[in-house]
């Protein structure tokens, strides 16, 4: 696999499933699904929904940025994703609070929203890189 740096300093990604920041927010999504699921039937329509709507927008926004002809745009992409990354993280407190999820898969969930995070962050440095370069 190739780190999202070097794609990104190759100005275009050839293909964003390459990604291994879209990669883990698609593993992310998967997870939230599952862990939703468990969610009283009360939240179908509340906080299942909102974190669910939150999780697909991750990978979905850096597949829509990616496919844009600038750099420009893919960073505009790459911070809705951010943004999201950051509703997911309240959301994931949230259910915690609640007392849906027990310790073991709130830190699990946590840790790999903040671990999207992150690597959402280092993609959007090197893009920045790339396009103040030009």
């Amino acid at each position: 696999m190739i780190s999202d740096e070097k794609m990104a300093a190759d100005v275009l990604v050839k293909h964003y499933q390459d990604l291994a920041v879209w990669q883990k927010a698609m593993d992310l999504t998967v997870m939230v699904y599952k862990i939703t699921e468990q969610l009283p039937k009360s939240e179908v329509y509340g906080l299942a929904s909102q974190i669910r709507r939150a999780a697909v927008s991750v990978p979905s926004n850096i597949a829509e940025g990616s496919s844009r002809r600038s750099t420009g745009e893919f960073i505009r992409f790459t911070n809705i994703a951010s943004g999201s990354v950051a509703e997911l993280q309240t959301q994931t407190m949230l259910m915690h609070r609640l007392g849906y999820c027990n310790e073991e898969i709130y830190s699990t969930l946590i840790n790999t929203i903040n671990e999207v995070g992150r690597m959402l962050y280092g993609l959007q440095n090197s893009l920045s890189k790339v396009l103040n370069s030009k």
